[in-house]
């Protein structure tokens, strides 16, 4: 039962930091979507 603890601590603990990485790539992607259109305006 710990052993399996620990493999789900570890797993919640990677998908928590690939969400964070997608979530600020994505407001990354958005932001630049915006300066680009106002540029263009």
């Amino acid at each position: 039962m710990n052993g399996f603890d620990i493999v789900m601590v570890i797993a919640i603990i990677l998908f928590a930091r690939l969400g964070v990485r997608l979530v600020t790539g994505y407001i990354k992607m958005k932001k630049e979507d915006k300066e680009d259109t106002e540029d263009d305006i």
